[in-house]
């Protein structure tokens, strides 16, 4: 074997090890899933868009076929925004039913912004085509459902349906970010997303707010 067939061949083993470690990873995401899949269908739901000052709060639901072996599902914050795009595109192929959210600014402001993601979890779940049995959330524990629900500490890189909701919300809220960058293209929204960076804080200080910061987050600053 010549020097450049051994390097190949130490590529493809460890490509190989990787792979495997990564359906290994994947395997063990399914952990909550498996145990409680007997009571039908179990959904992750997850949301993005709390923390920042301008544009809505997206959540999504997320139901999963039990034999799912997506490769790659993580926590949305853990991945590249290519890899983000690449799964949102099979997630929704793949998924039995896929719900979203969404709660604007005007809402944020008038109920705060935790009582306007329930609302947006609430609007994902009823959207999905089908009822799930088990809502696996993100921490929380929605009010106002009568599913049965599970809130995991950091679900979203504990569960693959957390993680796979996450995913979608994130990549259709980074989408609509950017369409507002276009309208209001003063805030760089397309590059921070909303959030408080250095850039568009100055920019609401010298500016003004536009139509969807959430006044009660910006009141510092104007």
């Amino acid at each position: 074997m010549t020097k450049k067939e051994m390097l190949e061949a130490e590529r493809a083993r460890k490509r190989e090890e990787k792979l495997k470690a990564e359906m290994a990873r994947i395997d063990a995401l399914k952990e909550y899933e498996r145990k409680y899949e007997r009571e039908g269908y179990v959904c992750g739901i997850d949301e993005v868009g709390r923390g920042p000052l301008a544009g809505p709060v997206v959540a999504c639901a997320c139901i999963l076929p039990k034999d799912c072996n997506i490769l790659y599902i993580n926590d949305s914050k853990k991945l590249s925004k290519k890899k983000r795009e690449e799964l949102y595109d099979i997630i929704m192929k793949e998924a039995v039913a896929v719900g979203i959210g969404y709660n604007s600014p005007e809402r944020i402001d008038e109920i705060n912004i935790l009582q306007a993601t329930f609302e947006a979890m609430r609007e994902a779940i009823s959207k999905l085509s089908v009822t799930p049995d088990i809502l696996l959330n993100d921490a929380v524990t929605i009010p106002g459902v009568d599913i049965k629900q599970v809130p995991i500490i950091k679900g979203d890189a504990k569960s693959i349906s957390i993680g796979a909701a996450s995913i979608v919300a994130k990549v259709t809220r980074d989408r609509l970010m950017e369409d507002y960058d276009k309208l209001f293209p003063e805030y760089g929204f397309a590059s921070n997303m909303g959030y408080g960076t250095a850039v568009h804080i100055k920019a609401i200080k010298e500016i003004g707010p536009c139509p969807i910061h959430r006044r009660s987050f910006i009141h510092n600053f104007v």
